[in-house]
């Protein structure tokens, strides 16, 4: 500032003294002169100009302005506030290209542009600046007197600086000139110091190769697999160099590292395969967790709490970064963590894709170990005594029984166990995999197939080995179908089957200790041996990561020859449990929810489709399982058929029915239970349930054959066709008789018309035919097995019924034109009730609106076949009576012209009716419901009575004393009907041959009396009583049937003549009008 405006600024007054002796105008107050270079006062002077003050309001306005002027001295403040006034009015002094010339000539000029009028102002601010300055130069006067000494002192060392630079710029120079001087000597010698360096270079270089082997040996034993690669690849890179091509001791070093080479990617293959595998102690947690986590039991099971879903280890896994090893810790302890250290070295090794064609070659030796490993655990956990393995007579499991509980305990603990090891396998591969991608992906290698294809491999050799059990637990023989892709020695990863390669020589069939096989083998190991060193563990420097390899190579060989030689045929394993068409219900559950769980697994990119997980086992129920089902149905039924004691009653039929039944049908009705709650666990298929409705209709055919049997005549050499029985060939055959007898069963109450109807059409086609004993079932185990017959029909047929239930899936495989879909097929089998066994609830037979018209017809042809039981029963007791009574009628059996005697017997046929009809009715009320019971029972006094009054006729010639043995026959039939009908009464027949007696008088007397009381409308005859014309005529003929009879001429032609006159009087009686 004081630069700025020149000298004049710079003296005491600048333009004079007089502008401070100048009272007009005091801009600072009455206190700026009082003590000029004295502290100023605290407080400023309220009465200073309000032009100062705005200024220092607008500059220190904010809190940091005060906070630091309160810091200030009083000098600093009075600069500060000059240099605001300053800035207020006059501004143009502060600007970096002020020219005071311009604001001289400015306040000089008078005129009215002028500025004349301020100068006072401005000499006043001038000297307020001045005084300003000297009151900083008083208060800092010690600070600038103390700065002048220092000044000089700095000079002074600046000074003798400068002589020292000259001086060491002399000796630069100097040495310049020496160093430009040649000297041989010197040349010499840093030649030799040169091959100093390359030999001690050298020297140390081989010290760090001669620890190479030590190094490379602890990493592997450490299992720092990385590390070892990198010392591996450093040494060989060191061996290399050119300076160490002439050292002849590095060749064996050379030769070992190259061996090493080859031993660290066996190591490393082996390495990745115990954890691939699951042969490493610390894979056997997360397999066991997933095997338990889905109901597999076994109490050396390690239980280590929750599971940790794979999706979520996937999240947690940074692939993108380089794996990097971490000494404080096991590398193995994370199977995961320890696959990606494993690929990340091979391919540090540069091996990666051969370790890839190597795990594809060995994944079906692996998994076949596997399997076989696992069949032979569980075959140890449960001793095959209590397996049930040779099922019960008839094949057949039913569901609840303590075998086939152990049976599924077995097949649970195998599927859970496997499929636990299968999905930490495939878990293991996607790590694997999700490695490799990310590997290719930092390379830059783009998507290279020959690295990330190994998944559908792994997934078609696990289709192999699913479909193999099910093949073995589920077909009982090898001949019913052979798999296109059977899991066998020399089949194709993509499952196919090559024909020219089905008979050729298999390594299991030979006999590995004969001559031939050693020579053999032992001149092809010489040969490797010679071609490849290193390639056999025999020629290679033995190591402790070498017998570890080794080690855990030869129990795994040893499982996998032994495994081929323990199987029961090619390509199948060794049964747990015997096969059976019902273990698929134990077996699909488990299998489609690992498949379920698998889908998960599977890589988003890669080549197999998670939708055709399940594809395979469409073609495994269609080709094997549907006719296994066909021909296992099919035995059973057929057992059920064949047996001896299959039409003999159930012995336990208390526990499944409310009357008898037979055996065979409770064991058919358990066979198709047991097949409908199969069904129930598998994707319905129609095809499946029309065998069982075949079935049905088998046992149809097969039980209405058995009562044909059953109701059929027996049979001469010489007849012709086999007729039934007359009371069958009734209830079979059409006829006003069926017609009325189906009336009378399906009416609410028996309807007396319609029994009446009943007893007059069958008297009269009795009359018509005359039975003979052989139209009588005479057996009465013939009675009780048609009873039998009937209830067990009638059960069977409502129990049937109670399978019908209709789904909404059409998929039929019988019909291979019509779509079909495949979505719905395995998605409804997501059911943990059904994956972990528990077969409660009812059972159902699935059908479409198509299949149950043939399952309705079934039903309803059971339902009508126990109705024709049923009606045989009804007319066999009625047919047996008709006969019985014919026979007792008839004069050749039973004459009714008896001497004097009194009657003290019935006759013998009328006892031997009555105890048939006793032991008919217990056999009725022992097998029938009430209902039916009731429909046996009534009428049969009805026909009774009838039959003695219609057919009396058949009795002649009759005396007294033989209608005294027909009364007393008769009361002896009253008297056994009243245990076998309520309220019967034979009254009416009682009453007709008491008119015999009583004469053929009484009987025109008694025909004239009814009819004057019906004229006169009086008391109606009772039923009792009441006789039809011919019923009379009859009696009449009948009483006149003894003098008819007598040989004497005479007598018969008075007798004929009487009996003329009778007939026409009763005539004369009946029909008058």
């Amino acid at each position: 500032m004081s630069n700025r405006y020149g000298g004049s600024y710079r003296s005491g007054n600048g333009y004079g003294s007089a502008g401070r002796q100048d009272e007009e105008y005091d801009p600072f107050g009455d206190g700026y002169a009082s003590d000029r270079y004295g502290t100023p006062p605290q407080q400023l002077n309220p009465r200073r100009p309000p032009a100062l003050e705005s200024a220092r309001s607008a500059g220190y306005s904010s809190p940091a302005s005060r906070v630091q002027r309160a810091n200030e001295t009083s000098a600093e403040r009075q600069i500060a506030q000059v240099l605001e006034l300053i800035k207020a009015e006059w501004p143009a002094m502060i600007q970096d290209d002020c020219i005071p010339v311009s604001l001289a000539l400015q306040l000089l000029d008078n005129s009215s542009v002028g500025r004349a009028h301020e100068y006072r102002g401005f000499k006043k601010t001038h000297q307020y600046l001045q005084d300003s300055l000297k009151n900083i130069v008083h208060e800092h006067h010690q600070g600038f007197n103390s700065s002048i000494g220092t000044f000089h002192k700095i000079q002074g060392s600046i000074q003798s600086s400068q002589k020292r630079v000259r001086a060491l710029k002399e000796s630069l120079a100097a040495s310049r000139t020496s160093l430009c001087t040649t000297d041989p000597e010197l040349k010499k010698l840093y030649k030799t110091s040169q091959m100093y360096d390359d030999v001690l270079q050298t020297l140390n270089e081989l010290e760090d190769l001669r620890t190479v082997p030590d190094q490379l040996e602890a990493r592997i034993s450490e299992k720092r697999f990385l590390t070892a690669v990198e010392v591996l690849q450093n040494a060989r890179r060191k061996l290399r160099k050119p300076e160490l091509d002439d050292i002849g001791a590095l060749s064996d070093l050379r030769s070992y590292l190259a061996n090493q080479e080859t031993a660290l990617m066996d190591i490393l293959v082996e390495e990745l395969h115990e954890h691939l595998y699951l042969k490493s102690p610390y894979c056997q947690e997360r397999w066991q967790n997933l095997a338990k986590h889905q109901g597999a039991y076994n109490e050396n099971y390690s239980d280590s709490g929750a599971l940790t879903p794979f999706h979520l280890v996937l999240d947690t896994m940074d692939l993108d970064q380089p794996a990097t090893e971490d000494p404080a810790k096991n590398p193995e302890a994370d199977t995961f963590y320890y696959i990606t250290l494993v690929v990340e070295s091979l391919n540090k090794l540069g091996r990666l894709e051969r370790v890839v064609d190597t795990l594809k070659q060995r994944l079906p030796v692996e998994l076949f170990s596997i399997v076989n490993e696992t069949i032979n655990e569980v075959d140890q956990r449960h001793p095959s005594s209590l397996r049930g393995g040779s099922g019960n007579a008839q094949g057949l499991n039913i569901y609840g029984n303590r075998e086939t509980q152990m049976r599924a305990d077995v097949i649970y603990d195998l599927l859970w166990t496997l499929y636990g090891k299968f999905e930490a396998i495939a878990e293991g591969h996607r790590v694997f995999h999700e490695a490799i991608k990310a590997l290719v992906r930092r390379e830059g290698a783009g998507s290279n197939s020959a690295l990330l294809g190994s998944f559908k491999e792994l997934w078609n050799l696990y289709q192999n080995e699913i479909r193999s059990l099910l093949h073995n637990y589920v077909t009982t023989d090898a001949d019913v179908y052979q798999f296109n892709s059977s899991p066998r020695q020399g089949a194709m990863l993509n499952g196919s089957k090559d024909a020219s390669r089905e008979h050729l020589f298999k390594f299991s069939e030979a006999d590995p200790k004969s001559v031939e096989m050693t020579a053999e083998y032992e001149a092809l190991d010489s040969i490797i041996r010679a071609a490849v060193p290193g390639l056999t563990s025999a020629s290679r420097k033995p190591q402790a990561s070498d017998k570890k390899s080794t080690a855990g190579r030869e129990p795994r060989k040893g499982a996998y020859s032994g495994g081929f030689d323990s199987r029961n045929a090619p390509g199948s394993y060794k049964s747990l449990v015997e096969p059976s068409v019902f273990n698929m219900s134990l077996l699909l559950p488990p299998t489609l929810v690992f498949l379920q769980r698998l889908k998960a697994i599977v890589p988003p990119g890669s080549d197999l489709a998670a939708s055709s997980l399940t594809s395979f086992l469409d073609n495994f129920l269609v080709n094997v399982f549907q006719p296994q089902l066909d021909e296992t149905l099919s035995k059973l039924s057929d057992n059920v058929f064949g047996e001896v004691d299959s039409f003999q009653q159930d012995p336990g039929w208390g526990l499944v029915a409310r009357r008898p039944v037979f055996k065979g049908t409770t064991a058919f009705f358990a066979v198709i239970t047991a097949f409908c709650r199969m069904l129930g666990t598998i994707p319905h298929d129609q095809a499946l349930s029309s065998l069982i409705i075949s079935q049905m209709a088998r046992y149809y055919e097969r039980c209405f054959a058995w009562f044909k049997s059953l109701v059929a005549k027996a049979q001469e050499a010489s007849a012709a066709p086999q007729s039934l029985r007359y009371s069958a060939e009734l209830a079979v055959g059409d006829g006003d008789i069926q017609e009325t007898i189906k009336k009378l069963w399906t009416s609410d109450n028996l309807d007396r018309e319609l029994i009446e109807k009943e007893v007059g059409l069958l008297i009269m086609h009795a009359n018509e035919r005359s039975l003979e004993p052989s139209d009588i079932i005479q057996d009465r185990d013939v009675i009780s097995s048609l009873c039998l017959l009937y209830t067990s029909m009638k059960w069977l047929s409502v129990r049937i019924l109670g399978l019908r239930h209709i789904t909404r899936f059409d998929t039929d495989s019988s019909q291979p034109t019509l779509p079909k879909n495949q979505k719905r097929r395995w998605t409804l089998l997501n059911d943990p009730n059904k994956a972990n066994g528990e077969q409660q609830g009812p059972v159902y037979l699935p059908m479409t609106q198509e299949t149950v018209q043939s399952f309705d017809n079934i039903v309803s042809s059971f339902e009508e076949f126990a109705g024709t039981v049923l009606l045989t029963i009804h007319m066999e007791i009625r047919c047996r009576i008709v006969q019985s009574l014919s026979v007792a009628l008839s004069p050749k059996t039973a004459p009714y012209v008896l001497g004097d005697q009194e009657i003290k017997e019935p006759d013998p046929q009328i006892l031997s009716l009555n105890s048939e009809l006793v032991a008919y009715d217990e056999m009725v009320v022992r097998y029938l419901r009430e209902r039916e019971i009731a429909f046996v029972r009534t009428g049969l006094g009805l026909l009774i009575n009838t039959y003695l009054v219609t057919n009396a006729l058949a009795t002649q010639p009759m005396n007294m004393r033989g209608c005294e043995r027909m009364q007393l026959n008769i009361l002896v039939l009253q008297q056994n009907l009243k245990n076998i009908e309520e309220g019967v009464d034979l009254a009416r027949a009682a009453n007709y041959y008491s008119l015999f007696q009583e004469g053929p008088d009484r009987i025109v007397e008694k025909a004239k009396r009814d009819k004057e009381r019906e004229a006169e409308g009086s008391a109606l005859v009772p039923e009792t009583e009441k006789f039809t014309y011919d019923e009379l005529k009859t009696l009449v003929e009948l009483c006149y049937s003894e003098q008819l009879a007598d040989p004497e001429r005479g007598v018969a032609a008075a007798a004929k003549r009487k009996m003329g006159e009778k007939v026409l009087a009763l005539s004369e009686h009946m029909w008058q009008s």
